[in-house]
């Protein structure tokens, strides 16, 4: 029995991991519908790559109807799984409003989780503006600054320049 479920198990995984990357190349020759439908199958049996790659398709209205609120149900359903680059996104549309209520403080968790996982420093900036200016969290410049360098420390130049003020500023 436990062979049977694990043979199901690895046939899944694999089913899901050629629909993604059957999508991706639909995707890249301007085939928006194919890859919808691919990777809406594949997000159905548990591709969260696909379900972020859906997010992308509504959010940009690319191949569909621009859906901001069916982006952030599946940037969240992949995040809740733990695919970073979704929590991102997902955190991007609660920063800004974009089609969905502005939930700074969301904003600001999503980025936290984005920032410790050390895969996107776009997070680490991200929550460093929002410490900085007292949006969704207690406004604390030093911890802004700590954020922007670890950004900075890992590529972003953004975060460097948001470390060089700060330090201009003589924020310790």
């Amino acid at each position: 029995m436990i062979k049977i479920i694990l043979i199901l198990v690895l046939m899944i995984g694999s089913l899901s991991a050629d629909l993604t990357s059957d999508g991706v190349k639909e995707a890249k020759n301007g085939n928006f519908k194919k890859a919808n439908k691919l990777w809406t199958k594949a997000c159905d049996i548990g591709s969260m790559g696909a379900c972020f790659n859906l997010g992308l398709l509504y959010n940009n209205g690319d191949g569909v109807k621009q859906n901001k609120l069916k982006a952030k149900e599946l940037f969240g359903k992949a995040c809740d799984s733990g695919h970073i680059r979704s929590c991102y996104n997902l955190g991007i549309l609660y920063d800004n409003g974009d089609g969905i209520q502005q939930d700074k403080k969301k904003a600001s968790e999503l980025y936290a989780k984005v920032c410790d996982s050390e895969q996107n420093m776009g997070g680490c900036l991200n929550l460093g503006v929002l410490y900085s200016t007292g949006e969704g969290v207690r406004q604390d410049k030093s911890k802004a600054k700590k954020l922007f360098g670890k950004a900075c420390d890992n590529g972003n130049n953004n975060g460097c320049k948001g470390y060089k003020i700060l330090n201009e500023q003589g924020v310790k």
